[in-house]
């Protein structure tokens, strides 16, 4: 939210709808601002950081509206909203402006494109497509700069010669895997799998894609199958002390089991007859499964 000078209203990039005759306005009022000179803008960043001057704080940020404008104007050709560039601009600008040291001698204009910058471009990797790109330095040098490299070596062609992703991957220091890469998803648009295939067609992209899990009947004898072996643990369990059962709860059944040093504590035996008792459990309660088992087949 910026404070008009002239008005004394509130003026939010928000605000705005989104055609030509918004932005035509919202420029002529970001141009009622005055620009700063060097002790203007040293003074206002002093009464900031040290006072925590929000009126100083306006001023130097409204002087600074028409910067973010000028760079927001440089990505429209990602396809994104221009008003939405501005916006995640200015809350780049207000980052800066709360790391910003007056006492270093830049210029706050300096100091700010960077993080102006930075909040746009982050904005765009995170919303320009559906599928997320990678975050990491390479994918970012990539993602900004493979339109001006295809422009330099490829001029208008329209798919990147072996001899260009070469050329493209040496200048900025990648692989041709990762110039390749970066190339089909600027080059691919996303596509709905809710969309009519044709027009004479009235089934959606969706329709195609191979069901990947198991049939119905492969997944209700899978569940009927685990149902029978919990019940024969179940049964099988019963034919143990309390002991083995809580040693062997403890020791197999638990996620992530406890020591044997942790049960013996809270029993008070030897760690060597909690291992006794765990082993001696264990073989019981199989034999009693497998017992159970070969009932269940013979009846």
């Amino acid at each position: 939210m910026i404070k008009n000078t002239d008005n004394h209203k509130y003026f939010t990039i928000s605000s705005l709808s989104g055609d030509e005759t918004d932005l035509s306005s919202y420029m002529r009022a970001i141009n009622h601002f005055p620009m700063l000179d060097a002790e203007e803008e040293l003074q206002l960043a002093k009464k900031w950081q040290e006072k925590h001057d929000e009126e100083a704080a306006h001023k130097l940020l409204q002087s600074h509206m028409r910067l973010v404008t000028k760079i927001a104007s440089c990505y429209r050709g990602y396809g994104l909203c221009l008003y939405d560039l501005i916006s995640e601009g200015h809350i780049g600008m207000m980052r800066a402006i709360r790391k910003f040291d007056p006492e270093r001698g830049f210029r706050f204009s300096t100091y700010a494109s960077y993080w102006i910058q930075a909040a746009i471009k982050d904005y765009i990797m995170n919303t320009w497509s559906l599928v997320k790109i990678g975050r990491g330095a390479d994918q970012k040098k990539l993602f900004f700069g493979l339109r001006r490299m295809k422009r330099k070596y490829a001029g208008l062609e329209t798919h990147l010669s072996e001899a260009s992703i070469d050329k493209i991957a040496a200048e900025m220091q990648v692989n041709r895997a990762q110039v390749i890469y970066m190339d089909q998803r600027l080059t691919i648009q996303d596509y709905s799998l809710n969309a009519a295939r044709s027009e004479e067609d009235e089934g959606e992209w969706q329709d195609w894609l191979p069901d990947v899990a198991d049939p119905h009947d492969v997944q209700i004898a899978r569940h009927q199958e685990l149902r029978k072996r919990q019940a024969l643990i179940s049964e099988a369990m019963k034919t143990l002390s309390s002991r083995e059962v809580e040693v062997l709860k403890c020791r197999r059944l638990k996620d992530p089991p406890e020591t044997l040093e942790q049960i013996s504590s809270r029993m008070t035996i030897s760690r060597e007859r909690v291992r006794q008792i765990e082993v001696k459990a264990f073989h019981k309660l199989q034999r009693e499964v497998q017992k159970k088992a070969k009932k269940m087949k013979l009846s």
